[in-house]
């Protein structure tokens, strides 16, 4: 029950005090998920690579929790080999397309939009544990960065998370970001 609590707590926070925008390095941002995940990672012998991983405009924090979510399913939800975690990013017009790409069980294609739900399990807890917040929790930082998840998947071949961030961070990114009861907009640009 302590874990829901705080789940539900970390889901709530997202965006809620705005975001505070500054240049990241992704391969710091991995780094720190990797450490939050060392325990995982050594009890699965997982190998997680990174190609070339650029410097972008977001919330740092933000985005440490993103990727230490996509990770830690990936070692969570694997088959019988050993884990293997690839992520990668290209750029695509202006925006930034990441992918963080695993070898573990998939998932069918009909549960491609609703993995991303808070709440919506695809395997029982006795399966596998965890608060079913995860997923939801990586759509609303990306959306908060003016960006959109989705997955490529199939049942025992892995999966594919993908997800883009604006190039540059301008105000026009959080355009599509959820106002706020006097209709500002609750993402808002913070300086340091």
């Amino acid at each position: 029950m302590q874990t829901l609590v705080q789940d539900l707590l970390a889901f709530a926070r997202v965006g809620r005090g705005g975001i505070d925008v500054q240049p990241v390095r992704i391969n710091d941002v991995l780094g720190i998920a990797k450490k939050n995940l060392e325990s995982a990672i050594q009890e699965s012998s997982a190998l997680i690579r990174s190609e070339a991983p650029p410097l972008v405009m977001a919330d740092r924090s933000m985005l440490v929790q993103l990727f230490q979510n996509l990770i830690g399913n990936a070692i969570k939800f694997r088959g019988p080999a050993q884990p293997v975690i690839q992520v990668t990013a290209k750029k695509d017009g202006k925006e930034w397309i990441f992918s963080v790409q695993d070898n573990g069980i998939g998932i069918a294609p009909e549960h491609a939009d609703t993995i991303f739900v808070i709440f919506k399990r695809l395997h029982s807890h006795a399966e596998y544990p965890g608060s079913g917040i995860g997923l939801a929790i990586c759509k609303k930082i990306v959306e908060h960065h003016g960006g959109r998840i989705w997955v490529e998947s199939r049942p025992g071949q892995g999966s594919n998370f993908r997800f883009t961030l604006p190039i540059t961070s301008t105000r026009r990114a959080y355009d599509h970001a959820p106002e706020n009861q006097s209709g500002s907009p609750a993402c808002r640009r913070q300086s340091r």
